[in-house]
């Protein structure tokens, strides 16, 4: 099987909750046809570049995947079909790297930074 890293928009009028529910909904379609999730990230409501059928912001989500490239296809054929995916993004990898994405790092290291003081 080969290892493969997908990212997805969906709508911004999803709940956090709906948008999370998605991830699972199209892990399980993977698991179903003979592949496995191997990690899921939620990268949480974010502002698009440009507009998307009418949508300024979306729910970002990111899953890493080791699976036959039909589960990928099944996949990939049912979130284009779904009303609440907006973009989809799918790369095969020669291996997945360890720990939190880059985007979960950026924004990790982003909440820790010491607050300076406002000068008012």
């Amino acid at each position: 099987m080969a290892l493969y890293e997908h990212v997805f928009i969906a709508r911004q009028d999803l709940s956090n909750a709906q948008a999370e529910g998605l991830i699972e909904h199209f892990g399980a379609i993977l698991s179903d046809n003979g592949g496995k999730v191997v990690d899921t990230e939620y990268w949480g409501l974010k502002t698009m570049a440009y507009k998307i059928n009418k949508n300024r912001k979306g729910h970002y989500a990111f899953m890493k995947s080791d699976a036959p490239s039909a589960a990928v296809q099944e996949m990939e054929r049912l979130m284009r079909l779904h009303d609440d995916v907006m973009r989809i993004m799918t790369i095969k990898v020669d291996e997945h790297e360890e720990g939190p994405s880059a985007v979960v790092q950026a924004k990790n290291s982003r909440d820790e930074r010491p607050r300076r003081p406002r000068r008012d």
